[in-house]
């Protein structure tokens, strides 16, 4: 593998640890729904419980064979229709959120088929936002003060992809 090659890989129990780590970072943490810091076993018990599930994937991206960031892509109801959820590495080098964003969007609708990829996005999160309409998502709705943190009432911002758009960027 060269130094500068890109990819996502099946994360894996090795993986717990440097996840942990990420997730559990104050600046990843305090754009989450859930901003407790996470105990090793109940970050266990998740991936335990998720890495069974035939309707999930927990994905790793590398850069250089190192793991700068994660995504989660897991079927709703519609087995064709998705959400996704992602955090880069609080070092990772700058570029690797756009790259990590485009492969997760590329292995979603062609390896996995889906039709459609949903997100959401706390109103606060400015960088996200920007994020997924630079990967083409369609800002779909907006739940006002649909989440409370400890101190504050936040929106919620839902977005959607669907495959036909993502392929549509690749063939101009």
């Amino acid at each position: 593998m060269f130094m500068n090659e890109h990819r996502l890989r099946p994360m894996e129990e090795s993986d717990l640890e440097q996840v942990l780590s990420w997730r559990n970072h104050p600046e990843i943490r305090r754009y989450m729904y859930s901003t407790h810091e996470i105990p090793m076993d109940e970050h266990c018990a998740w991936y335990a419980s998720s890495s069974t599930d035939p309707r999930v994937e927990l994905l790793i991206y590398e850069q250089g064979c190192k793991a700068q960031g994660f995504v989660n892509i897991t079927r709703t109801g519609c087995a064709n229709v998705a959400d996704w959820g992602f955090y880069m590495a609080p070092d990772a080098p700058k570029g690797c959120g756009r790259d990590l964003g485009k492969q997760a969007l590329d292995y979603a609708f062609t390896k996995l088929r889906l039709h459609k990829v949903c997100g959401e996005v706390l109103g606060v999160n400015t960088r996200s936002i920007a994020f997924h309409k630079s990967l083409g998502f369609t800002e779909e709705g907006r739940l006002r003060e649909q989440h409370c943190d400890a101190s504050k009432f936040h929106d919620v911002v839902c977005f959607g992809l669907l495959s036909s758009e993502w392929q549509a960027r690749f063939e101009d």
